[in-house]
């Protein structure tokens, strides 16, 4: 179906929450991705196993038939950097470098910090921070190349000083990567960069072909295939970590009767167009809000060049009544969504109670499409629900956090007797010794 031609075919019926039953409301908040996911698992499986056992030569098989391009080389030559450097809109640039400024801000402020501190006389106990060796860092392009996702992931990988780091990105039917994902990279010091993608770039940088090298953690977002790519390598023995599952793109908008219809439906819509798979709900306690939100929702809808996709995306959508703003906020802790809007006349107070989501927009002038690009914080994001335990991409992404301790032999006198005691009852004999052996030492000194 068009859906600039037939926006008003598209069913968007109001769901009384109070009225539903627990199976009714289970199943009004399952993700779409989801509903397939024996299926795709195995079509992952398969993909992973193939890369795996033919590195290369797969990765061109599967790059023919998903991309539509033949290439001899995934690597991004040097002549390709310069050709995207030169291509760009100079206003597009300004736009990018004022990005990547406000990303840098906040993301140096949020960056973990070395510690060193005595807990006891003569007892120092330090963090010190180590950047990840080689992180694999991925940038959809499919139906729209994504050069934020690049400044997403570019810019907290430079900031930690990542000694390697490389870069997949799907190529256009031409077999040329995006132009404006090339010059992110090179903002960002990123110079491999390999034109793959899907669930194969995924398994490339996992294993290591002869082209990409093996990544010690992985990071992005993508479709539900990539996703479970990275969901499945991470879980290997030796697999590579993961930042997250980050997968097709979700908006939960809570509003009351001061929310704006029209900013209502725009937010609403900024998530639909993403993909297919991508999923939006509007909880109001005002029934004229959810009506009037559906009607300008419609009406922006047709005036979308990726109408038909956000149509797709809109059919797994939902627009919920509920008794208060309270029950809203419970419902959304319980959803865990990727991204909050709280379109409300007191989002501070609001704010206070929420307990899970991805990243949280306050107020009538905070549209979440801010955040995908330029406010300063990141739109890699957890989605599926994994918000109730999984935070953000961040600095501390890509450091290790390692701790240090160093005693004196004061520093030993004072706290070996209590490690000496909770070894003893932990039944722990080697450990109790290599205590008491050096208190021995020491007392022995005196």
């Amino acid at each position: 179906m068009n859906a600039r031609m037939d926006n008003a075919a598209i069913d968007l019926p109001i769901l009384d929450w109070s009225a539903m039953s627990v199976e009714a409301r289970r199943t009004a908040l399952l993700r779409p991705a989801l509903e397939r996911g024996a299926e795709l698992a195995e079509t992952v499986t398969r993909i992973l196993d193939q890369v795996r056992a033919d590195g290369d030569a797969t990765l061109r098989a599967l790059t023919r038939r998903f991309d539509g391009c033949e290439l001899t080389s995934f690597a991004v030559t040097v002549a390709e950097f310069a050709a995207a450097a030169v291509q760009l809109d100079p206003e597009l640039k300004r736009a990018i470098a004022d990005a990547k400024a406000r990303i840098e801000t906040f993301h140096r402020a949020a960056a973990p910090q070395a510690v060193v501190v005595e807990t006891a006389p003569g007892v120092v106990c330090e963090r010190v921070l180590r950047p990840i060796g080689r992180v694999g860092l991925y940038v959809p392009a499919g139906s729209a190349p994504l050069p934020s996702t690049a400044l997403m992931l570019g810019v907290p990988a430079q900031i930690a000083q990542c000694p390697q780091v490389v870069m997949c990105t799907p190529a256009a039917k031409d077999g040329r990567a995006d132009a404006a994902v090339l010059y992110v990279a090179s903002l960002c010091g990123i110079r491999q960069v390999f034109k793959l993608g899907g669930a194969q770039a995924i398994a490339a940088m996992a294993f290591g072909t002869e082209s990409v090298p093996a990544c010690d953690k992985l990071f992005g977002p993508g479709n539900a295939y990539v996703t479970e790519a990275k969901r499945q390598v991470a879980a290997l023995p030796l697999g590579p970590a993961i930042d997250m599952p980050a997968g097709p793109s979700e908006v939960l908008v809570i509003a009351d009767s001061g929310a704006n219809p029209e900013f209502v439906a725009a937010d609403l819509l900024s998530q639909a167009e993403h993909g297919p798979d991508s999923q939006v709900l509007l909880l109001a306690p005002d029934r004229g809000v959810l009506e009037a939100s559906a009607a300008a929702l419609r009406r922006q809808l047709a005036q979308l060049p990726r109408a038909d996709i956000a149509t797709t995306a809109l059919s797994k959508s939902r627009l919920i009544l509920v008794d208060s703003l309270d029950s809203a906020l419970a419902i959304s802790n319980d959803y865990a969504p990727e991204h909050l809007i709280l379109n409300v006349r007191d989002p501070r107070a609001l704010l206070a109670k929420v307990e899970n989501a991805g990243s949280v927009f306050l107020g009538a002038w905070s549209p979440e499409a801010v955040g995908d690009y330029c406010s300063g914080t990141n739109h890699v994001l957890p989605t599926y629900g994994y918000a109730r335990a999984w935070s953000g991409v961040s600095v501390a992404s890509f450091v290790k956090q390692i701790t240090v301790q160093e005693l004196a032999a004061d520093g030993l006198r004072v706290i070996g007797p209590s490690a000496a005691t909770l070894a003893r009852a932990e039944g722990l004999d080697a450990h109790e010794r290599a205590v008491t052996l050096r208190l021995a030492a020491l007392e022995s000194q005196r």
